[in-house]
């Protein structure tokens, strides 16, 4: 009876999702869809705790198997410290701090795969078969908690550069083989646990060589990439178990991380294999473009209040500057006043816009920005000849021109905003300093294109008050 009702509470779980993931890709369901999954979760974990029954090799139920209530206590115990740490962080942390935040909540859920891993050994030591499916789960999930962790500090600002060691990319790839080669010897010959943590320090040594070498413009891609190695390895978590849930779960996440890795790596027009091996946006990349000249201008509040209220179309792109602010609550009062005064307002929203996957959008929804708003790249591109104002704050890099004109530069052939076609461009920045891929802005140069310096917040603050008194 009770394993007929683990397994009822694994094929909702596994419902959940599916469903949930699915609600997950409409803005507008996106919240429910993620309780939902959450929900789901927290069905199959209880199930787990208080309908698992102990089996014998040949499968029989140990009928007299009671589990000491010390083990109820400490499993209660690490999830009420996990869920209280858990949401604490995640309720105090900044938007501009998330895809960091991401980054280390997936390089936990690989620990967690690689700790499985190192509990499982020694007891599947005559089983090859499981033997595999430790290893190879074991390697992933600590790649993924590794790589993760240096994902973290170059999101934080603690590794601004990369590091690009002499021949790095036949070091990796030496290294890498040289884990596959260890990780089968281990299968085959089944050693004792030193030779694990052996095979377990040498995967950490490979997680940390292959995400240091990466910039800082691709960290979006990395995240998503190690996010889908956290989802493989606990699906071998589930064939290691014969968890239904575990291993879906495990599916869904490796599967999804991958696809959005390559839709991210197909946004910026550049294969997976470069991402990896190019080691761009460091803050060198700029010296494989050309260099930009011309002069230019600068453009106050009030001028750019005035040119704002008697606009008809007002397309706003949101970049990272604008979650540095915190500004997204002003810019969405921005919006209001304007579409008050008749201003038809948009948002541009390019895939990877900000330091992780969908940046600008959960930014956007903190401030009750309409989903109807957020317009995608494909589908606001060919509205930008049509518009009045562009007003860019924060972004640079998707909106650099030079991935049209520059046959040189690291990002040609990247799509990218074509606020260029304007009647208007105006730009909030702090500086005239490159952006997060260390590359100059063909944009700031162009003749329709005023600059509006200042901290995004302060600024839009300005600018809300001064349309407000026209």
């Amino acid at each position: 009876m009770k394993s007929a009702l683990l397994e009822l509470s694994y094929l909702i779980g596994s419902v959940t999702f599916i469903v949930g993931l699915k609600m997950m890709g409409n803005p507008k369901s996106a919240r429910k869809g993620n309780l939902l999954g959450a929900a789901g979760m927290t069905l199959a974990i209880l199930g787990t705790i208080f309908l698992f029954e102990k089996k014998t090799e040949d499968g029989a139920v140990v009928a007299d198997h009671v589990v000491p209530g010390i083990i109820y206590a400490l499993i209660f115990g690490a999830i009420l410290l996990g869920t209280i740490v858990g949401w604490l962080t995640a309720k105090k942390v900044q938007m501009t701090k998330m895809p960091e935040l991401v980054s280390m909540f997936n390089g936990m859920g690989g620990a967690c795969a690689a700790l499985i891993g190192l509990m499982e050994y020694e007891h599947n030591l005559h089983h090859t078969g499981a033997l595999a499916t430790i290893i190879a789960g074991m390697v992933i999930g600590t790649v993924s908690f590794s790589g993760s962790i240096i994902a973290y500090l170059k999101l934080n600002g603690t590794m601004k550069q990369p590091i690009r060691l002499p021949q790095y990319n036949v070091i990796n790839t030496i290294v890498m083989a040289g884990v596959v080669l260890f990780g089968a010897w281990v299968v085959m010959t089944a050693p004792s646990m030193t030779f694990l943590y052996l095979l377990f320090a040498v995967a950490i040594v490979y997680g940390i060589l292959f995400t240091v070498p990466i910039g800082g413009a691709d960290m979006p891609v990395v995240i998503s990439l190690l996010n889908s190695f956290t989802g493989l390895a606990a699906a071998f978590g589930g064939f290691l178990y014969d968890n239904k849930i575990m291993l879906t779960g495990g599916i869904l996440v490796g599967s999804a991380g991958t696809l959005l890795t390559l839709v991210m790596c197909k946004a910026m027009n550049r294969p997976l294999s470069n991402v990896i091996f190019g080691a761009f946006g460091g803050g060198d990349a700029a010296a494989g473009s050309s260099s930009v000249s011309g002069s230019i201008k600068d453009i106050n509040v009030s001028d750019t209040a005035v040119l704002m209220n008697y606009s008809k179309k007002v397309v706003i792109v949101p970049g990272y500057g604008l979650a540095v602010a915190q500004a997204q609550h002003v810019i969405h009062e921005l919006e209001t006043i304007l579409e008050e005064r008749g201003v038809e307002v948009k948002y541009a929203i390019h895939p990877v816009a900000g330091r992780m996957p969908g940046h600008m959008n959960v930014l956007l929804a903190e401030s009750n920005v309409s989903y109807d708003k957020l317009v995608e790249m494909e589908d606001i591109n060919p509205e930008f000849s049509s518009t009045d104002v562009v007003l860019v704050v924060g972004a640079n890099d998707v909106v650099n021109p030079a991935a049209h004109n520059d046959p040189s530069s690291p990002i040609y052939g990247m799509p990218i905003l074509d606020v260029e076609n304007a009647s208007h461009i105006i730009v909030n920045k702090r500086s005239m300093n490159a952006g997060y891929a260390g590359i100059e802005n063909e944009l700031f140069f162009n003749p329709k294109t005023s600059m509006l310096f200042g901290d995004a917040k302060a600024v839009l603050t300005k600018l809300v008050a001064e349309i407000k008194s026209l």
